[in-house]
């Protein structure tokens, strides 16, 4: 049995995140946050810090799952809903902007 915690609309490009992602699957809980912490990237870590903080109220609202012994199982990032701008430019033309979203899941599982 697994905890899933999903977070939609992220306003981050589902790159970016995989990066971060990358470094903490696998890891104990505790020593994802403390990954985290200390990561360059800090609006991703935000992010996934609050993921990783609402699985663990989860778990301990439910009393099934020792906190202790909690590990990052899957996480994985989807893209979600694509923002669609126009800049201007030269000569009457006009770029189109990508601004790009991710769906971020978690599953936190017992070791």
């Amino acid at each position: 049995m697994a905890i899933k915690v999903h977070n939609n609309n992220v306003g981050i490009a589902p790159r970016k995140v995989r990066q971060v992602c990358d470094l903490i699957r696998n890891k104990k809980a505790s020593e994802a946050l403390k990954i985290l912490r200390f990561s360059e990237k800090k609006e991703i870590a935000i992010v996934l810090t609050k993921l990783i903080n609402s699985g663990l109220a989860i778990a301990s609202e439910s009393n099934k799952y020792d906190i202790d012994n909690l590990v990052v199982g899957t996480l994985y990032t989807n893209e979600g809903p694509m923002l669609k701008r126009i800049m201007p430019r030269a000569q009457g033309r006009a770029y189109k902007i990508r601004k790009r979203t991710s769906h971020v899941t978690l599953e936190l599982k017992e070791a």
